[in-house]
């Protein structure tokens, strides 16, 4: 997966559920061990901040629709 471009979120858990089934499967190099803990440190970043951005977008339209309900209860 290119680490330049935009990652879903969807993808980021696709990506991240690999990294741990390689290790949990001791596919992994010590070689390669720490730039798979380095990606997968990245991957749990963007998941974090997407959740994070999703649940403030989420309160903001809840929050609109009250103010809605309540200028129509008016």
């Amino acid at each position: 997966m290119a680490k330049n471009k935009e990652v879903s979120y969807e993808e980021a858990v696709n990506e991240l559920e690999l990294i741990i089934g390689k290790m949990e499967n001791e596919e992994v190099s010590i070689d390669d061990l720490s730039g798979l803990v380095k990606r997968a440190s990245e991957l749990l970043g963007i998941c974090r901040e997407k959740i994070y951005s999703t649940e403030k977008e989420v309160e903001k339209i809840l929050k609109k629709l009250e103010n809605e309900n309540l200028d129509e209860n008016k």
